[in-house]
């Protein structure tokens, strides 16, 4: 090994002088310069000038690669060799070739020293652990089981190394067998048993990092955070919050990682007052412009649907990478708020950066969420030039992007290319279908998933219903239903929400109360989903009981509970109770109304023949009545046969929708209703000669549901 090493390095720089220690280390620290090449006399002579032990000291003082493969040169040709075979230069020599990033010439001195201790062991596992190389260090390790005595084998320092590089590179039995040996041993000391801690954790099995944990006799910050980081990677949140009171009752100080964990958990669980409190007291110790535990905070007050104040932190840093800028884009698109997300994509102020792949993927998203197709093919090429357009969570949003956009057929061609899908995938094509009512398509795909192999998640399960209610086929939705119930998905609350739809829209309200009443977590979504159904069958009573239920239960509601109360209280007649249910909106619940449930109060009023009262409810409205509320109050003429009303209705209508095909069917209705033929057909022929058709209405419900 020697006499390879020489023939590398002979050919370095030739030292011509040495007056002294001082000089030579100026030259492997820096290269030979004037000023020592007037000072030298012959190499012969700096081999007499230096002793091995002088020459050994200088390995540190080398800052280049040629610098110290020379002086490895030197070593191996004025000590014959003989000083590199003792450990402690072999070793402090393999020390500073990884320190310089030569990994190879390292790894080639430590195989070259014949019998390798526990300490030279350890050092060469450190620069393959530092320099990612996880197997070939858990390899090493194996190795040094085999050659090195009992004692020496079960060095601590070594085996923590082993752990770390087990946890890295997925080794999880060797872990295992590791832990064993230290048992055999008759224990380790606690930076292994952290390490242990952090290894049962990321392996999934937290009962046993939990047993460890508590066998640590002096826990530190170290121990507390990989076993509050173990909990909130394996989705114990709660857990993870809990411990990390008992770590303050226990007065450890935590440490920035600490705190970025306990940011997670408060993420996890919406606990915005904690999250608060350790935005407090991050400024107070002096974290908050630590980058990872700035990005916590931008991503716990989004997760919290405190996007404003996610915006005054990232607003206030002063210095943005990458990661935190996308983690305020991401904070802004999950929170429905995609134009904000790409105002932020495109701000001069950040045209440094260079967006990575959740960067585009997340943009990508927001550009789905407005529909916008011209702006998602401008990003889709974005993704082509930086060379991300082939990650997996790119072409999954690519996919998401094309679909919600109506662009199917570019939807199926960039899935059709892609080689390995994995259910995030399915999932977008899938849903892509039954977004754009092709809903056979979606079936077949996830017949097709499942044939090639993949397995179907909640949320396949839960796009397949949707397709289900798009059919309007009841029993295709109920093996669906037992599909869920085979492989345990009626734990989650979406499947159940998608189960509820369905029934509902399907009109068999029993299975919908069924599922309803099992539920174990009901959120706002599911309360509505059951209140909707009852209004659609018309049962108004059943439909205002569980409403009052929902708020006797705390659920706060939301838009979509009160359209669904309006428009059951409509179908009715329940004017009073519309009313004070609209009302109550903005009064007791701060929600501003939108044109929907404007549109709603008119229809209650109109249905119920006071249509002085929509009118004048119209005239007072804060906003412009659009279409919508002008189109429900032509219908309530038309049901009443008031034409005074009508043909107001009629002139506000057609100057904001000209071109609306429902809308004329109904002012022909109107006519009608009124023995008023030859104005119900002229509008008719109009109609004709303007194209415009009215779809005729459909029903979602099958023949085979009975």
């Amino acid at each position: 090994m020697h006499g390879d090493m020489l023939n590398v390095w002979a050919k370095g720089p030739k030292w011509q002088n040495a007056e002294s220690l001082l000089c030579v280390s100026s030259f492997v620290s820096h290269g030979p310069t004037a000023a020592t090449r007037r000072r030298t006399p012959s190499v012969e002579n700096l081999a007499r000038a230096l002793s091995p032990g002088d020459l050994l000291r200088l390995l540190p003082s080398c800052s280049t690669l040629p610098s110290l493969r020379a002086l490895h040169a030197r070593l191996l040709t004025h000590t014959q060799g003989l000083l590199l075979g003792s450990l402690r230069a072999s070793t402090k020599l393999l020390s500073c070739y990884a320190a310089l990033g030569d990994l190879a010439s390292a790894r080639m001195v430590f195989d070259g020293t014949p019998s390798p201790d526990a300490y030279s062991y350890g050092v060469m596992m450190r620069c393959l652990v530092d320099a990612g190389r996880h197997v070939d260090a858990v390899a090493l390790h194996q190795d040094m089981r085999r050659r090195c005595p009992c004692p020496e084998a079960h060095d601590d320092f070594a085996m923590s190394l082993a752990i770390k590089a087990c946890v890295r590179s997925a080794e999880y039995g060797y872990g295992r067998r590791l832990h064993c040996d230290a048992v055999k041993a008759g224990g380790a000391d606690d930076f292994v048993m952290n390490s242990l801690v952090d290894m049962y954790a990321k392996a999934g099995d937290l009962e046993c990092a939990r047993k460890m944990f508590e066998r640590i006799p002096n826990r530190n910050v170290v121990s507390w955070t990989s076993m509050l980081s173990g909990c909130v990677q394996n989705g114990f949140a709660a857990d993870g919050l809990s411990l990390f009171n008992d770590m303050r009752r226990e007065s450890v100080q935590p440490s920035e990682h600490t705190m970025a964990s306990v940011l997670v958990v408060c993420a996890a669980l919406s606990s915005l007052h904690q999250g608060r409190w350790i935005h407090g007291s991050v400024t107070k110790h002096g974290l908050i412009y630590n980058s990872f535990i700035s990005a916590a905070l931008l991503d716990m007050y989004a997760k919290c649907g405190e996007v404003e104040d996610a915006r005054r932190i990232f607003d206030g840093l002063n210095y943005v990478d990458v990661v935190l800028w996308t983690t305020m884009i991401v904070g802004y698109t999950q929170n429905g708020n995609p134009l904000d997300a790409l105002q932020l994509f495109l701000d001069k102020k950040f045209a440094t950066i260079v967006p990575n792949s959740i960067t585009m993927a997340t943009v990508l998203s927001a550009s789905a969420q407005i529909r916008d197709l011209s702006l998602g093919r401008s990003i889709h090429g974005i993704s082509v030039k930086l060379g991300v357009a082939d990650y997996d969570v790119v072409v999954n949003a690519l996919v998401d992007m094309y679909a919600k956009c109506q662009a199917v057929s570019e939807a199926n061609s960039i899935f059709a290319r892609i080689l390995n899908k994995d259910v995030v995938t399915w999932n977008s094509m899938i849903a892509g279908y039954a977004e754009n009512n092709m809903s056979n398509d979606a079936l077949m795909l996830f017949k097709k998933m499942r044939l090639q192999g993949a397995s179907p998640d909640a949320i396949s399960v839960v796009n397949a219903l949707s397709a289900s209610v798009c059919l309007g086929d009841l029993s295709i939705g109920k093996a669906f239903h037992s599909y869920a119930v085979k492989h345990a998905f009626l734990a989650n609350i979406y499947v159940n929400t998608a189960l509820l739809n369905l029934y509902s829209k399907c009109a068999d309200l029993p299975s919908a109360r069924r599922v309803f009443d099992e539920m174990n977590d009901r959120n706002c979504v599911a309360w509505c989903a059951m209140i909707g159904g009852y209004g659609m069958q018309g049962d108004s009573a059943g439909s205002i009981d569980l409403f009052n239920k929902m708020l006797k239960d705390g659920v706060h509601p939301n838009d979509v509970a009160f359209t669904s109360i309006l428009s059951t209280c409509s179908h009715t007649g329940m004017v009073t109770e519309g009313k004070k249910y609209f009302d109550s909106m903005a009064q007791h619940f701060n929600i501003t109304p939108s044109m929907k449930h404007y549109a709603c109060m008119v229809d209650v009023l109109a249905r119920a023949g006071n249509l002085e009262q929509a009118l004048e409810f119209i005239d007072k409205m804060p906003v412009q009545a659009d279409v919508s509320v002008w189109g429900t109050f032509l219908h309530g003429c038309g049901l009443h046969s008031r034409l005074q009303f009508g043909e107001e209705a009629i002139k506000r209508t057609l100057v904001l929708h000209p071109e609306k095909p429902d809308l004329y069917v109904l002012i022909s209705n109107l006519y009608t209703s009124y023995g008023m033929w030859e104005k119900s057909l002229a509008i008719r022929r109009w109609m004709q000669e303007k194209g415009l058709v009215k779809l005729p209405g459909c029903s979602s419900i099958g023949p085979e549901n009975g």
